[in-house]
Formats: structure tokens, sequence, C-alpha cells
């Protein structure tokens, strides 16, 4: 259980402590405040540019202009806080080792990560209170808590803090526990003990010869330890704000918003292979795991602002959100008789009210349907 905000994290100066001994201190104050795991390591730069700057030269990242724009201070964590010295880096879990059902169609899955409150928020206000306790008790030191709207590579510093390994989905990996993780970090100027690395039996690499999740992926957009996100299906739902080719809607399948299928085939989470007690706090606890998709089509504003209050959903826009509901009511229509789900297509199609990307990908949905009843 987490530290209640009404009782202090820490006690005492940091300073007047040696190194090892304040690490630990703020190691224990982040499992108090109910992180699956955490984990420390210098702020150096990290040593990737020629592979972020050949991804980005191949325009894998797709419309998301803030990678391009960032590059240098995504390489340098003195970007996010100047004089930074050391990270300490946190995961939450999210989601268990289970079975995933699919839900009945005409209905459209939503990303696990998506299915409870916010993980921006939900780690935001607890990093809040571990930066705050460590100016407190360090005076002359600065400490800032990040989620991953900061230019941060994340991944590359959890790998070092030893809170997994990066698997070939790109995804970070616990062995023994899985991928179903979201991290965050506290950034500080405070000079703290780097942890060992685990060996987690001598291998660097989580997948061996797996090949599952570039095998099982819908279109094709993964290679050994690299994605390219303008094929992505979470990209493609969540990034990108245009028309989706409709030579790629039936890869779309039935995910409305995200896509989680490289993690559910991935051995490490799969429900035989769970390790010991994994915890997953109640604000991930999923509310709902999609929407009626009929439901979605006759959706204003308004119904868009209650549904995905307290959600990371919030970020979809309704135009968007629509029409990924029109590709999914699409491939549902391929597989069953759904007239009203037909019709509906069909007046969005015509409706003037409608923005274009709305009409035009309902249009692009009928004609690749045989023709209706």
């Amino acid at each position: 259980m987490a530290t209640p905000p009404s009782q202090p994290l820490l006690e005492g100066s940091l300073l007047e402590r040696s190194r090892p001994a304040r690490t630990r201190l703020l190691l224990e104050a982040g499992e108090r405040l109910g992180f699956a795991h955490v984990g420390v390591c210098s702020a150096e730069p990290v040593d990737r540019r020629e592979q972020l700057s050949n991804w980005l030269a191949e325009g894998k990242h797709g419309e998301m202009h803030y990678l391009s724009d960032r590059v240098e201070a995504m390489l340098d964590p003195g970007s996010v806080l100047e004089g930074a010295r050391s990270i300490i880096c946190v995961a939450d879990r999210y989601a268990s080792a289970s079975e995933e059902s699919v839900p009945a169609a005409p209905r459209g899955r939503i990303a696990r990560y998506a299915r409870g409150r916010d993980y921006h928020d939900v780690l935001r206000r607890r990093l809040a209170r571990l930066a705050a306790a460590i100016e407190d008790h360090a005076p002359g030191h600065r400490a800032r808590g990040v989620v991953d709207t900061a230019p941060l590579m994340e991944r590359e510093h959890a790998l070092r803090a030893g809170l997994g390994l990066i698997g070939k989905n790109t995804l970070m990996i616990r062995p023994g526990e899985g991928s179903w993780m979201v991290l965050g970090e506290v950034l500080t100027t405070l000079e703290l003990e780097p942890g060992p690395e685990p060996e987690w039996g001598g291998r660097g690499d989580p997948c061996g010869s797996c090949t599952r999740c570039i095998d099982a992926c819908p279109t094709s957009a993964i290679e050994p330890f690299t994605i390219d996100a303008t094929r992505c299906v979470s990209y493609q739902t969540i990034e990108h704000r245009g028309p989706i080719d409709p030579e790629g809607h039936r890869s779309i399948g039935d995910w409305l918003f995200g896509c989680d299928v490289c993690q559910e085939v991935c051995p490490h989470n799969l429900p035989q292979r769970r390790v010991g007690s994994l915890p997953v706090l109640d604000p991930y606890r999923p509310r709902r795991d999609g929407f009626d998709l009929l439901e979605v089509l006759d959706w204003r504003e308004e119904d868009r602002r209650s549904a995905f209050t307290t959600s990371s959903l919030k970020r979809a826009k309704l135009e968007t959100f629509k029409r990924n509901a029109l590709i999914c009511a699409g491939n549902a229509l391929e597989e069953g008789h759904h007239p009203e789900l037909r019709a509906r297509i069909g007046a969005l199609a015509e409706d003037e009210s409608e923005p274009a990307l709305v009409r035009d990908t309902a249009r692009a949905v009928l004609e690749r349907l045989p023709p209706g009843d």
C-alpha cells in the first residue's frame, strides 16, 4: 500500500548520509509510494545518436515531429533538468499476465494501458512527491519528476537502472513478469549510487530466438529491436490524425485505440510464466475494455468528453475516434450481418455536418464492402 500523503517519505538530511545510504532511502521511499519497481542510474547522455538519427532519417517516426525536433534534448537528460546527476527510474504495472478476451462484434477494443485511469496522472503525483522529498531533505539540490511527455529516452535509462530489458518489439520486458508496465523518472542533481545491472540469467536479450511479436504484428511493423511507427496500428489509431489508407483497413482489425498484439503473444506475458505476486494498482484496473461501435458513430463532442474523463483516451479527437470506429465497423461487417451499423456508416458518408475525415472514411469503408441488403 502506498504511503499516505499525510506521512513523510523521508526523515533527516540526505546530505549527511553516504551516497549508498541516501540511495537506499530513496529506493525504499519509491517502494512505499507503490511503484512496482524502482532503480537508479546516472544521468549520462544516451549513446544512441546514430540509431536514432537513422530511424528518423528513414521517416519511421511518421508525424511525430516532436521526436525529430528534440533529438539533442532526448539524448541528454540535462535538457530536462540542468545539472542532473542521477535518475530514479520507476515502473507501474497496469495489467497482469492474463488471457485477453476479444469483445464480441460490433465492438472496438482499446489497448490495456488506456482502460483505467490516465497513467500520466497516476504516475505524476507520486513522482512529484518523491521529487519534493529530495529537495526538502537535500537543500540546494533540485529534482524533477517526469512521465513520457518530457524529451527523455526512458527505456534506455530504465534498462541501465535494472528495471528490465528491451525486447524485439522495442518494449521494456522484465523477465518473469512481462511488459505490461508504464515508466516514470525523477531526475535530480543529487549524486546517487547506480545499482548493479541485473544479469537476468546472463542474458542481455529477453527474446533469444523468439519472433512471435514480429510474426503476429498485423502490419509487419516490427523488425528485431526496431519498429516502423508509420505501420504500427497504435500509431495509426492514436498519433496519425489524417485518413488511413483503405488498403490497411483490414489490418486494424477491431482495434479502436492502440494495439496490444505484440504483447499478447509475448511468452513473457503468458499466464503460466507469471512469477509471484505482481501488483496492479487500483487506478489502472479496467473501467471498460472497448466501446460499442454504433454508439461511437452517434457521438457528439460532449459524449467523447464524458466517456474519456480521467482516461488516456482523452487525447483522441472525436473525428479520429470516429474514423477508427468506422474502420472497425467495416471489418465487423465483413464478418457478420449488422444492418443498423451499415446504415449508420451510409448516413455518415453523406452527412455534411461531419468533418471530411469522417465522411471520406465512411465512403472508403462502404466501397470495400459487398453490396448490402
